[in-house]
């Protein structure tokens, strides 16, 4: 029901009927920062809801949370919050009255709508907030000094959380995106294009903001580990080998994928970052993987030779020799595809591949065959 609707029965925007409106811990999911930093700002500045309900838990109406966005914005620029909320405070003094913030205003253009996180109207169009907003599962063009194109809402959250370095508020909601939509979808849709907003606004911005990315990227990987389940048990001939190829150090994409795996049950032996060529040939051969997942971030580091020798190792008794699945993932690759090898452009698919490869390869190395010694496995 609009609000304009509950003005008819006698309600200014300001007011909220019982059970009508957000609660703090929606809100503080919608700004992206912690329950009680909300509730502070309420007890320590006066910023919490203009008008009370008869219950025990406060409502927040969209007036109140423009106030808090407004808040989040301008702390988000290094505003120390006595001072921000003075700010706020002043400008809600100097918006018009009620009746006149009740008159609909003309919809502003996407340029003064503003797409970059952070940016808010002036005040004297503050009307336009006591519309009702999206909610968390929908799409925002709105985010924390990021350009973050049409993207989820949770994306909006999750920067000005990481723009404030909050490593509270940031854990919450990357563990919440993770939990209602899947590691997959998460990654997807919500993860990454936040990330890649901060990776712009860093190379735009002469080397700024490189803390954020570092910290945001600390906290994806602390939340990918705390939300898997447990590595599953091994089997010999289904395992899944994910390394970086040498000079390569970025890791973030490869334990989305073990995650993923993990989550489907699949056993998975993770080397990370970097890994030297040697020591990649020495792992293989010693797990007789079904699958080997090479990631590049950068064409500097895709190595042609590389996959393919890994790609024509083999192992077990005349007559059952095998072979690993090598998978080149990452831009990297890009312009460097290996013939015969599969090359998966996304999570999703990458997933599909190994899954498809691990189910083909069986519960185990044929007749108990030892990848490593080529001897048989004493029943």
């Amino acid at each position: 029901m609009g609000v304009h609707e509950r003005d008819s029965r006698g309600r200014g925007p300001g007011s909220t009927p019982d059970g009508v409106g957000l609660t703090t811990g929606e809100v503080a999911r919608r700004l992206g920062v912690a329950p009680t930093t909300v509730r502070t700002w309420d007890r320590r500045y006066g910023l919490g809801p203009e008008v009370h309900t008869g219950g025990r838990h406060r409502r927040w109406t969209p007036v109140d949370v423009a106030r808090l966005e407004r808040m989040c914005a301008l702390t988000a620029t290094g505003i120390p919050p006595a001072e921000a909320a003075r700010t706020v405070l002043g400008e809600t003094t100097q918006e018009p009255a009620p009746a006149a913030r009740a008159a609909p205003a003309p919809p502003a253009p996407p340029e003064a709508a503003g797409e970059t996180a952070g940016e808010e109207a002036p005040p004297a169009r503050r009307d336009e907030s006591v519309a009702p907003r999206p909610s968390v599962r929908g799409r925002s063009r709105a985010g924390s000094g990021l350009r973050l194109g049409d993207v989820r809402q949770e994306c909006k959250g999750i920067a000005r959380a990481a723009l404030r370095l909050d490593a509270s508020a940031l854990d919450e909601l990357l563990e919440t995106a993770i939990a209602e939509h899947g590691l997959v979808a998460a990654w997807t849709e919500v993860i990454m294009p936040t990330l890649q907003a901060v990776g712009r606004k860093w190379e735009s911005s002469g080397e700024k903001y490189v803390e954020v990315e570092h910290f945001l990227s600390w906290h994806v990987s602390g939340a990918l580990r705390r939300c898997a389940p447990p590595t599953a048990a091994d089997r010999p001939g289904a395992t899944v080998v994910l390394a970086c190829v040498p000079g390569e150090n970025h890791t973030l994409p490869l334990e989305v994928l073990a995650a993923a795996l993990a989550e489907r049950g699949l056993p998975v032996r993770m080397f990370g970052g970097a890994l030297p060529v040697e020591s990649l040939v020495t792992a293989v051969r010693r797990t007789g993987p079904a699958a080997v997942a090479l990631w590049a971030q950068s064409r500097t580091t895709a190595s042609r030779p590389l996959a393919q020798h890994v790609a024509a190792m083999e192992w077990g008794v005349r007559g059952a020799r095998r072979k690993p699945v090598v998978l080149t993932i990452g831009p990297g690759w890009s312009g460097r595809t290996v013939p015969g090898l599969p090359r998966p452009t996304g999570l999703a698919e990458a997933v599909a591949v190994l899954e498809t490869v691990v189910s083909r390869q069986g519960a185990g190395s044929p007749q108990g065959v030892h990848p490593d010694t080529g001897t048989r496995r004493k029943r």
